[in-house]
């Protein structure tokens, strides 16, 4: 808890809160509210207002975005160790080179008119993009993803959802430093560490960020689970004051599911994807904490044309001790609140 800063009392800077947590998940999803600002509401309550994350992306340039994933300025040079191998795929390395000249049509464009948006940038591609899902034929954003992998491109700023796109040294400072590949590898799995607590050596496969930390921290035993863990040495015999809060479904308390599980015995699954029928807890139903333990989910919804929060319905793990309801209360109230929306 006190590694996610879900402990009390609340912190108060959000270019610090991402920089403890190391990230934040951009999701478009806004039942309740986008991933992002859940994540930073439930941290630093209702004196947050998405408009300081946008600020902070595009005009202090203190955070930026890679991979949808807004992490600290001062990490950039951790995930642009080994750009130049990048894409790591023969066959993506080999869509690039045949595409060289494409790829230096889009820097062409960037240095004359950037930031632009992927739509405003003309298709050169001599070998179309080939894919099964989406992607298939979409040349230039195919490109894109991979010029920024490569430092070669950086998103400026966003319109709603779209993405605009420069130059990188308009974008990043001139002056960050770049580690070796293997340095950075431990770096992050330092970092990553100290962000979740408590960690496994190796896991599975994790979309957009795994939760293993390697050799990073020392060997520890959690009662009641098998295997080993990873721990900060340094993290541990604090206070811990604890209160209540309601998570967002990608938030990196209870992202990795068998990691929820083991520690928390709290199963989770985001339904969204699931038919109405066959949904157990709701569409995005928010995980509630309290305190030091996963007490419940509450299945919410944000009707914005009526102004309403609308409470489906708050599934209790346990017996709500009076506590606990008051707690869910009160965010709930706090939620609304911050939402401009009645409860």
């Amino acid at each position: 808890m006190r590694a996610q800063l879900l402990d009390a009392p609340r912190p108060t800077d959000l270019v610090e809160v991402v920089r403890r947590l190391t990230l934040l998940q951009i999701d478009p999803t806004a039942a309740v509210a986008p991933s992002a600002d859940l994540v930073l509401w439930s941290r630093l309550g209702s004196s947050y207002q998405p408009a300081q994350l946008k600020q902070a992306l595009e005009d202090h340039r203190s955070l930026f975005e890679l991979d949808a994933l807004i992490r600290p300025m001062g990490d950039l040079g951790l995930y642009l160790a080994g750009a130049a191998d990048r894409p790591v795929y023969e066959r993506s390395r080999a869509w690039v080179r045949d595409n060289d000249r494409f790829r230096k049509d889009i820097l062409k464009v960037l240095k004359g008119s950037g930031p632009v948006s992927s739509r405003e940038i003309p298709d050169t591609a001599a070998v179309p993009w080939a894919s099964s899902g989406w992607t298939n034929n979409r040349n230039v954003t195919q490109m894109l993803e991979f010029m920024i992998t490569r430092g070669e491109v950086a998103i400026s700023a966003r319109v709603g959802r779209e993405r605009l796109w420069d130059l990188p040294e308009r974008v990043y400072p001139n002056d960050f430093a770049v580690p070796s590949v293997e340095d950075a590898e431990r770096i992050k799995n330092e970092r990553r560490l100290a962000s979740l607590g408590i960690a496994r050596a190796k896991t599975r496969a994790m979309p957009m960020e795994p939760t293993d930390v390697g050799e990073a921290g020392e060997p520890a035993v959690v009662e009641r689970v098998k295997g080993e863990w990873r721990v900060d040495p340094s993290a541990l015999g604090e206070d811990f004051e604890g209160r209540t809060a309601l998570l967002s479904p990608f938030d990196r308390l209870v992202h990795d599911r068998v990691r929820t599980q083991e520690l928390f015995d709290f199963e989770y699954t985001l339904e969204m994807y699931k038919p109405a029928a066959k949904r157990r807890w709701g569409y995005f139903a928010l995980p509630i904490l309290h305190g030091d333990r996963l007490v419940g989910k509450v299945d919410a919804t944000a009707d914005r044309k009526a102004g309403v929060l609308r409470v489906n319905t708050i599934h209790e793990e346990v017996k709500f001790t009076r506590a606990m309801a008051k707690g869910v209360q009160a965010e709930l109230e706090d939620l609304a609140s911050w939402l401009g929306l009645e409860l």
